[in-house]
């Protein structure tokens, strides 16, 4: 018998020997002896002392034989209890998460526990984890429990520190004292060094980080066997040390934050079997040379996202490996062009020595390359798991020799080709999970996928596979999740998926799938939970009468053709949480059952039909969040009254009318809304002064309404990231309060009859804006210059309003400006959802927008707002000379100073304004000649100098001769494009040149916004 099996061995007899301790049964004892009397007393004062809201200990009964009690073990020669087992039966929930679920707190034992424990003289196991002691310290006379051997007190709501009164148990061979908060700590661990018996130790939870010499007193414990210390926020382990810990078969430091290197002494510990460094924050590389880990059969160095090592041969030189997880720990394969054994790639050859290897994963990594050869050989694999790298190439036939794999997942590389096809019969029965999610793999999905015979899940979106769905595919009887969603597949879905009766979730969205859907492909899928097939060109052609076989919990069926009337159907779905059926051509009222029966949905889609009618109500559950989104639809009355619970509601483009004071300020719970859209309706009236019964909002849309009145004080006081209320009727000045500041970042009131001086405090209020949209407003005075400490500022858009005074000389502070690159992700807000005590986000969240005149039109930019910087002052009393310290913004694109009373002339350094798409000028009193500098602006395409006093030639480029003659129109300038030719010594006439354009420009005229036509049409 080789080390690992003796070490494996050993501990399933220390296992059996503990578990013996509490089925205590002599088979030579006399089963007619009862218990001790002064044990049963002893027991019976304990129970007092105890909550047992579901009667665990109701076998209890002082006139009963206490070994016949629950929980209680008995020697059958002595009668002494030597056992107590008060576990929570209900362990094999996922409590971590789920802490305060109805029935663990239904089964925990609660209260105090009793001393009179202290007359059991034989106890030698004592098992009270998963129960809930409210919050108290452990027991110090535990410690007096002297023949105990096993103690568990995981999990049950215990506090504050260890009593060191634990170091008297001599005997234990047993402890776990697990938490799951790191609501217990040790300040010293000294008083382990009592216990040189114990051979099982889990502390995890357990806060150390004051615990400075934790391997020092573990080296001292000569029969530990198993440590567990996963999550004890240690953030120091000593590099160098001398291990004694010669029987050390498991060791699992998970989850703490030590931030140096992995020490090599852990990997001299030659009795392991079990090794978990995962989620510690180790940083690489990995010690190279021979580890001496031959009985090692599980490593886990996972999550480590600061190993930043190469995968070397000290991992693959343990042949005993049965698991291998380096999962999200930045591996990077070998260098790029170095060969090992003929060998060239991502893993080494050395991987041919794991010949046990089962289990392997690599994911989340950068390994590069193609397909790792050396993986189809490794012939005892049963879990691969290669996805989120930068592998590439096609997959190898080979793969089909895995005679055992039952999973392999290669989704988010750049696989391309073909589809794999198996090889050898044998992995037609073995594989049962295939992700190969978010490739580039194309070509037909042909019936050979129907060889795989035992495939529960089969995950194949996010490629760029094409032609039918497989008319066979319905023969893959044991499919649980079929994933084909985000590819370019055409045709029908096929009537043969309604044999998929062990079907629970299937996607086939964003495709080109079209046809009529009838309910026969639905026969025999009576276990289908969630099922998705939005964005295709479908019909659903059932009778009105139809009742699903199945019961939906998720079901996204955006742009198909389910109309006009309501789907009747759904009102047999009562499990229903999320529904979309967005853009389905439904041109009916929405059924009062709907209303009705809608209490188990938490998010629903019906935006962009033609459904009418009020909507009386939105009743839905009370501990879920929701999202609800009915745009651009025929929805009239008043704002519906709303669930506490709503997380985002979007109203609008629809008919919606009246105040929305009711909608706001009628209520006494509080509200957990982030996202409100009421735009493009007919609500009127003041907006109320009651936002601080919001707090939770973080995005407010109200504009394109009949809104009145001033902008309430309270709505400022909310913690916003966007605020749009354009195109209203708003008045009065922006009255911001004292102090406090928000975290806005887009912030529109344009389009109303807002008066007063830009406030003073803008920035400091404000100090992450990256719009500022207050443009045909009524506001009068000077731009302040604190204005210019709006560093993150990207659209700056004050025209047409009565402002005055000079360009502020700070402007060169807006530092987002003045940058050449910067980020070109949407600016973006994720609103997650609680659904059974977990969140969850749909969709990519929220997407801001702005509003920008281009060329008197108004555009709406979200996706490519980050790429548009701009700065639009127009049509205000603004005067004096344009300020030098605007050159200085080199990452404005669009430039917009006309209708002013701007003098001097136009900057020099204009040209280190490289990125300017669009400047427009006119319509002011600059005077002197054009920059020649300006002839350097490679990407301008739209330009406006005319209404000016500028003089001379007209600088020769490529660039400005392109533009036609209306850009420099009623100035004294002379050269091309114009028809007014300069004199020879380069004067222009003294004749203005009104009429050299075909169609002059009018002071004013709105900047023509010129992004790059392809980029536009790409990503908007």
């Amino acid at each position: 018998m080789n080390t690992s099996m003796r070490i494996v061995a050993f501990l399933f007899l220390v296992n059996l020997t503990i578990a013996a301790i509490f089925e205590i049964s002599f088979c030579n004892g006399n089963h007619d002896v009862i218990c001790m009397e002064s044990e049963k007393l002893a027991l019976s004062r304990f129970k007092q002392d105890l909550k047992d809201p579901s009667s665990r200990l109701s076998s209890w009964d002082v006139e009963d034989d206490c070994c016949k009690w629950a929980g209680v073990a008995c020697d059958n020669i002595t009668g002494h209890v030597l056992g107590l087992q008060l576990r929570n039966p209900n362990s094999s929930m996922d409590y971590d998460f789920e802490f305060h679920d109805y029935w663990y707190k239904r089964s925990a034992l609660r209260g105090q526990l009793n001393p009179s424990l202290l007359n059991l003289k034989h106890l030698r196991y004592l098992d009270l984890s998963l129960n809930d002691f409210g919050s108290v310290p452990i027991p110090s006379f535990i410690g007096s429990l002297v023949s105990l051997q096993f103690l568990n007190l995981s999990k049950a709501g215990f506090v504050d520190t260890i009593p060191h009164q634990l170091g008297n148990l001599s005997s234990l061979r047993f402890l776990s004292i697990e938490d799951n908060y790191n609501w217990i700590s040790v300040p010293d661990l000294e008083w382990l060094h009592g216990l040189s018996h114990l051979e099982h130790l889990d502390l995890s939870g357990v806060y150390l980080r004051k615990t400075p010499n934790w391997v020092q007193v573990i080296n001292k414990l000569p029969s530990l066997v198993e440590l567990h210390l996963s999550g004890c926020v240690l953030d120091y382990i000593p590099s160098l040390f001398d291990v004694n810990s010669t029987s050390l078969a498991i060791l699992d430091l998970s989850f703490n934050q030590f931030g140096s290197l992995i020490p090599r002494w852990i990997f001299s510990l030659s009795s392991l079997v079990s090794l978990d460094l995962s989620s510690s924050n180790f940083t690489g590389p990995i010690p190279e040379g021979s580890w001496n880990l031959t009985s090692l059969t599980t490593l886990n160095i996972s999550n480590n996202d600061n190993l930043k090592s190469s995968l070397r041969n000290s991992l693959f030189s343990m042949n005993s490996l049965v698991s291998l997880d380096l999962s999200s720990s930045n591996f990077v394969g070998r260098p790029k062009g170095s060969k090992e054994n003929g060998f060239e790639g991502p893993v080494p050859m050395a991987f041919l020595n794991m010949t046990n290897l089962e289990h392997l994963d690599l994911s989340n990594n950068e390994l590069e390359g193609t397909f790792p050869m050396v993986l189809p050989n490794m012939t005892s694999l049963r879990y691969l798991d290669l996805s989120l790298n930068k592998l590439e190439g096609r997959l190898p036939r080979s793969l089909g020799n895995l005679c055992n794999l039952s999973f392999i997942d290669l989704s988010y590389n750049n696989f391309s080709g073909e589809l794999f096809r198996s090889s050898s019969k044998c992995a037609e029965y073995a594989l049962e999970s295939l992700f190969l999610y978010g490739n580039k793999l194309s070509g037909l999905l042909t019936d050979e996928l129907i060889q795989f015979k035992n495939v529960r899940d089969l995950i194949l979106g996010g490629n760029l596979f094409s032609g039918p769905i497989p008319v066979n595919l319905g023969r893959l009887t044991s499919l649980e999740r079929l994933v084909l969603d985000g590819n370019q597949l055409n045709g029908t879905l096929p009537q043969s998926l309604g044999h998929l009766s062990k079907l629970k979730h299937f996607d086939v969205s964003d495709n080109l799938l079209e046809g009529i859907v009838f309910e026969a492909h639905f026969t025999n899928i009576i276990n289908l939970r969630e099922f998705y097939a939005s964005r295709n060109r479908l019909t659903l052609k059932v009778s009105p009468n139809w009742i699903p076989p199945f019961q939906l919990e998720e079901v996204e069926l955006a742009s198909w053709n389910l109309g006009p009337k309501f789907p009747i159907w759904v009102q047999s779905q009562k499990n229903l949480g999320y529904l979309d059926l967005s853009n389905t051509g439904i041109s009916d009222r929405i059924p009062i059952w709907f209303w009705n029966s809608s209490s188990s949905l938490y998010f629903l889609d019906l935006s962009h039909n033609q459904i009418y009618d009020e909507i009386p109500y939105i009743l839905y559950p009370p501990n879920r969040g929701q999202s609800i989104y009915l745009s651009s639809n025929h929805f009239s009355g008043p704002i519906p009254r709303l669930s506490p619970n709503l997380i985002e509601l979007d109203l609008s483009n629809n008919s919606f009318s009246g105040s929305i004071s009711h909608f706001l300020c009628d209520r006494n719970d509080s509200q957990s809304l982030g996202y409100l859209n009421l735009q493009d309706n007919l609500l009127s009236g003041e907006i109320p002064d009651c936002w601080m019964s919001w707090q939770s909002l973080n995005i407010v849309e109200m504009g394109n309404n009949n809104l009145t009145g001033n902008i309430p004080r309270s709505m400022w006081l909310l913690d916003l990231n966007s605020l749009h209320l354009r195109n209203n009727h708003l008045s009065g000045e922006i009255s911001l309060p004292l102090q406090s500041f928000t975290s806005i970042v887009v912030l529109d009131l344009s389009e109303n009859e807002i008066t007063g001086s830009i406030p003073t405090r803008m920035a400091e209020w404000f100090p992450y804006l990256l719009v500022l949209a207050l443009r045909s407003n009524k506001l009068d005075g000077a731009i302040p210059p604190e204005l210019c400490h709006l560093t993150s500022l990207q659209v700056l858009d004050l025209a047409h309003n009565n402002l005055s005074g000079a360009i502020p000389w700070c402007i060169n502070n807006f530092t987002t400006m003045a940058l050449k690159k910067y980020s070109s992700d949407p600016i973006r807000y994720v609103f997650p959802v609680t659904t059974d005590n977990r969140f969850h986000q749909f969709g990519d969240g929220f997407i801001d927008n702005a509003l920008l005149v281009t060329k008197g039109s108004t555009y709406q930019y979200d996706k490519i707002l980050p790429l548009v910087v701009s700065m639009d002052l127009s049509n205000n009393n603004i005067s004096g000379n344009i300020p030098e310290e605007l050159t200085s913004l080199v990452g404005l694109r669009l430039l917009n100073f006309s209708g002013n009373h701007l003098t001097g002339v136009i900057p020099k350094k204009i040209n280190n304004m490289v990125l300017l798409e669009s400047l427009d000028l006119s319509g002011n009193q600059l005077s002197g000649e054009i920059p020649s500098s300006m002839s350097g602006l490679a990407f301008l395409s739209y330009l406006n100098l005319s209404y000016n006093n500028l003089t001379g030639k007209i600088p020769l480029s490529t660039q400005l001769q392109s533009f036609n003659a209306s850009s420099f129109v009623d100035n004294n300038l002379c050269g091309l494009p114009l028809t007014k030719t300069c004199s020879v010594d380069g004067k222009t006439p003294h004749v203005r040149n009104e009429g050299d354009s075909e169609a002059s420009a009018a002071p004013g005229a709105s900047i023509h916004i010129c992004l790059q036509r392809k980029l536009v049409e790409t990503v908007v």
